[in-house]
């Protein structure tokens, strides 16, 4: 996890394109590794809620991403039901699930948790806009990025 660059996860575990399905991890960085503990919380650092909003968010959207072959980008738009269910320290090890409970009219919804050795931290429904990519460079530095995250890439079904 690398949270001066909003790169939130580490690796994309499992994506199933026809289960609508995705699980990703991420390591937290020790307190030392990053100045957003120097500030949540000064002899207590903790990660904020709002940066385990954005996990379940680049969670879900990569797999948004996947269900569109990459054609267009999901943009978040909107959290419902967020929670936040226990603290999550520097160093902790997490997992994230999450799955598309609708697609249409220009919108993906997708439900996702995120987990500590099996047990819930946070979970959330989020919102994407699906519009199209800027321009044919950023399209392609996605790509990179999702390539860098070990995403399988499979060819699409025709």
């Amino acid at each position: 996890m690398r949270l001066e660059y909003f790169q939130m996860l580490d690796r994309i575990v499992d994506v199933d394109v026809g289960e609508r399905r995705i699980r990703t991890a991420c390591t937290i960085p020790k307190a030392n590794e990053s100045p957003v503990f120097e500030g949540h919380f000064p002899g207590y650092p903790l990660m904020p809620g709002v940066l385990l909003i954005e996990c379940m968010a680049q969670t879900t959207g990569w797999l948004a991403s996947a269900l569109a072959n990459f054609d267009i980008m999901p943009i978040l738009a909107g959290v419902k039901e967020a929670k936040m269910r226990s603290a999550v320290f520097p160093g902790d090890e997490l997992e994230f699930e999450g799955h598309v409970i609708h697609e249409g009219s220009g919108f993906t919804v997708a439900e996702v948790k995120g987990r500590r050795q099996g047990k819930g931290v946070c979970d959330a429904q989020i919102t994407y806009r699906m519009l199209p990519y800027p321009n044919p460079a950023f399209r392609q530095a996605i790509r990179e990025w999702a390539e860098r995250l070990q995403f399988p890439f499979k060819e699409p079904v025709k």
